[in-house]
């Protein structure tokens, strides 16, 4: 009979087996949380969300653009892009919406609530009229300040003859704003830089402005190589100083440990602008840096996306994987965590959590590892993980079309808000008004 019960027992093992390795087999990190709001906004045109706040009176406001004139969309005067901006309360009722921009192509890229309870954005522009003034070229960083209705106070453009594209903005500890963006160095002929003797440079640099209150520039400066160098993520630091996060191609310059093709390229500045240090991550494939923010600890936690599998990273699942590195001040490595499945699955967004994780937004293509489903193509895709890097849960949403996510944000009462944009009409998509429309998902742990 012992035969018997062996069968038996083998029997038993394998269908466990069969059980784990299932398409329906979702680890158990995955299964604690909930998704209670997905919701679209637009038109018939093209409409995104790309940046999300918590607000201090529990709600939340969203920046992105629009190019719609009808649906949820009601002051636009044309079908250029413009600034598109919404504020919602903390039980998700639409207060209000409004569009900034003139006749051109204008795209709002970064939103915070400034300490006057108003808001401070950001994005590319290359109108000339309308609410925008002063344009230098074939587009330039536009910053507008606005106040708690959303009423535009006051408007700034930055740039030279080239294409100069707004990416961060942060409120500094006087009351100024550091933004950062890209400047076309080659088309600026060298100009965009204060008080600082530079080598050659050409292409695409890190440019960095100093702005007091009214957003007159204290200090500009750009950093950068002879190839594309993008700024995503900025954090003022004790000394008032700033460490900024991107990725760059360059290996020449300021740029001086390229590992390979593109890296994560940070970089610290006083808070004057001069050149602290900087140092690159990465392997010898793609690896591009999101997002920073800091630790709660003194150290600081950038986000991003790897094709590496060698040197600063010491794993991939496959295709691309978001990358999570923790830094010293001083840039030392402290750890990396590679989180995704066997397809592309990137970082957009990185915030910092009521408990000290970190909540992260972004896209994956993968049905497996570290990502519990896939709908079709890209969908967006939200992360939490412990101060230590390690995955607590994922999720993913959207439909049969493509689906991002551009921004997360933690509310007051702890519940979660994504942010992003979505062309499906599907799955966890019930209605398309257009070409994309700003996707909106809200998640309770």
């Amino acid at each position: 009979m012992w035969y018997r019960k062996t069968y038996q027992l083998v029997l038993i093992c394998f269908t466990i087996l069969l059980a784990c390795n299932s398409d329906d087999a979702i680890p158990s990190n995955q299964n604690n949380i909930q998704k209670t709001l997905i919701e679209t906004f637009g038109g018939s045109k093209n409409d995104s969300g790309q940046s999300i706040v918590s607000t201090i009176d529990g709600g939340y406001a969203i920046l992105g653009y629009t190019q719609s004139m009808d649906g949820n969309i009601t002051n636009k005067q044309d079908e250029s892009y413009d600034y598109w901006l919404l504020k919602f309360t903390a039980e998700d009722e639409l207060q209000w919406q409004k569009t900034y921009g003139g006749s051109g192509d204008d795209r709002g890229s970064a939103i915070i609530q400034t300490q006057d309870g108003g808001y401070a954005i950001l994005g590319t522009s290359n109108s000339t009229n309308g609410d925008v003034t002063g344009n230098s070229g074939m587009q330039d960083y536009w910053l507008a300040k606005l106040d708690a209705a959303g009423n535009l106070l006051w408007q700034k453009s930055f740039g030279y003859p080239g294409a100069d594209t707004g990416i961060s903005v942060i409120q500094t500890n006087d009351q100024g704003y550091l933004i950062s963006g890209v400047l076309d160095v080659t088309a600026s002929n060298g100009e965009g830089n204060t008080e600082r003797s530079t080598n050659r440079h050409a292409g695409g640099d890190y440019w960095v402005l100093k702005l007091n209150a009214l957003g007159i520039i204290e200090w500009s400066k750009y950093f950068g190589g002879n190839f594309t160098d993008t700024p995503e993520g900025i954090v003022q630091t004790a000394d008032n100083g700033f460490i900024i996060a991107g990725g760059s191609d360059s290996m020449d310059t300021d740029i001086s440990g390229n590992i390979g093709s593109y890296d994560f390229w940070v970089i610290r500045i006083s808070s004057t602008g001069n050149l602290i240090w900087e140092k690159s991550f990465g392997g010898d494939e793609i690896d591009e840096a999101r997002a920073i923010v800091a630790s709660g600890d003194g150290n600081f936690i950038i986000a991003g996306d790897t094709r590496s599998s060698d040197n600063n990273v010491s794993s991939n699942n496959g295709a691309a994987d978001l990358w999570l590195i923790k830094i010293s001040p001083n840039g030392d490595l402290l750890w990396e965590q590679t989180i995704g499945g066997t397809n592309f699955d990137v970082s957009r967004a990185l915030v910092r959590t009521n408990d000290n994780g970190f909540l992260l937004a972004g896209s994956s293509r993968s049905n497996d590892i570290d990502v519990s489903q896939n709908k079709g193509q890209n969908d967006a895709w939200a992360i939490k993980v412990d101060n230590e890097g390690h995955l607590q849960w994922e999720t993913t949403f959207g439909g049969s079309n493509i689906d991002f996510a551009y921004g997360i944000a933690e509310l007051n009462d702890l519940s979660i808000r994504v942010v992003g944009d979505s062309s499906s009409n599907d799955g966890d998509i019930n209605e398309n008004r257009g070409f994309t429309d700003l996707l909106l998902v809200k998640l309770n742990e």
